[in-house]
């Protein structure tokens, strides 16, 4: 194959043979300067996305390490957490030993419990974040069910302090005797065999007059036969007496504790002289006050 080109100035044509071996050398070289120059801009053009790659790939790895870290942190307040959880439950669990009057040695919080038990035969692994995740979260469940049954522990204890303090003890006076007891006596103003309810204490008049266990107020006022009378409902059953006072201290629906001044002594009613008639009902009957007054 040959190629004409015509010269205008001269007048003259040329003819190339593409045929001719030096021709073919020429292209030849031609071509390869081409691909070359495409190679190279290729090459440049993969370089700068190598580049923009890696650093991408670098962005993701510091989010990644960042969220990682975020993660970590996160475990680390749990456990701090947990662990003020624990010291407060050991401190509850302290308490309410000294309340129950456990031996130390039967429920010690100053250590943990021993454990033990034969090497599993199972093919160990490293604990990863999943697991541990999971394991924080049964531990605070545990530590959830655990700080339930301490409280239902210590409503327990309270509700035995309570009842200890609801029961009938002691004396309705600071000071004074015992003048006339329960049961059967010679009535002092007609001389005839009576049964007596209570106990009369005798006493200055003014002087106080206390609740010999806590509870509710639910007579304050005159009553036939015992003057200005004081009856407080302790609960389980149990009711107390004060008769014969000067003047109530406490209106009905107060709530009272134990050895708190409910009236003040007189000698109102049927009396003889300043004194406090005391009476324990249970379950509505009259007992004998002395089991509660000790002597």
């Amino acid at each position: 194959m040959n190629l004409i080109f015509f010269s205008r100035r001269r007048g003259r044509a040329r003819h190339l043979d593409l045929a001719h071996p030096l021709t073919l050398g020429l292209i030849a070289v031609g071509c390869c300067g081409v691909l070359a120059a495409v190679f190279w801009a290729g090459l440049q053009l993969g370089s700068r996305n190598a580049v923009q790659a890696v650093g991408h790939d670098r962005n993701e790895v510091s989010v990644l390490k960042a969220q990682l870290q975020d993660r970590i942190d996160g475990l680390s307040l749990r456990m701090g957490t947990l662990n003020a959880h624990l010291i407060r439950l050991n401190a509850l669990g302290k308490r309410l030993t000294e309340m129950a009057d456990i031996k130390h040695s039967e429920f010690d919080f100053d250590r943990d419990p021993p454990q033990g038990g034969p090497e599993s035969s199972g093919s160990g692994h490293g604990v990863e974040l999943s697991d541990l995740t999971g394991s924080l979260g049964l531990f605070e469940r545990r530590l959830d069910l655990r700080t339930a049954q301490f409280g239902a522990l210590e409503n327990v204890l309270l509700g035995r302090q309570l009842s200890a303090d609801i029961r009938p003890t002691g004396r309705p006076v600071n000071e004074g005797y015992i003048s006339s007891y329960f049961g059967e006596r010679m009535d002092p103003f007609n001389g005839e065999e009576a049964f007596h309810k209570g106990i009369d204490f005798a006493a200055d008049a003014g002087a106080d007059v206390v609740a010999v266990a806590s509870g509710i107020v639910t007579w304050a006022g005159k009553r036939d036969g015992y003057g200005v009378l004081i009856e407080v409902s302790h609960g389980n059953g149990y009711t107390t007496r004060y008769g014969h006072n000067e003047r109530a201290l406490v209106k009905v629906g107060d709530t009272v504790q134990r050895g708190q001044a409910v009236a003040v002594v007189g000698s109102t009613g049927r009396s003889t002289g300043p004194h406090v008639h005391f009476e324990v009902l249970r379950n509505g009957a009259a007992v004998n006050p002395m089991s509660f007054v000790g002597s």
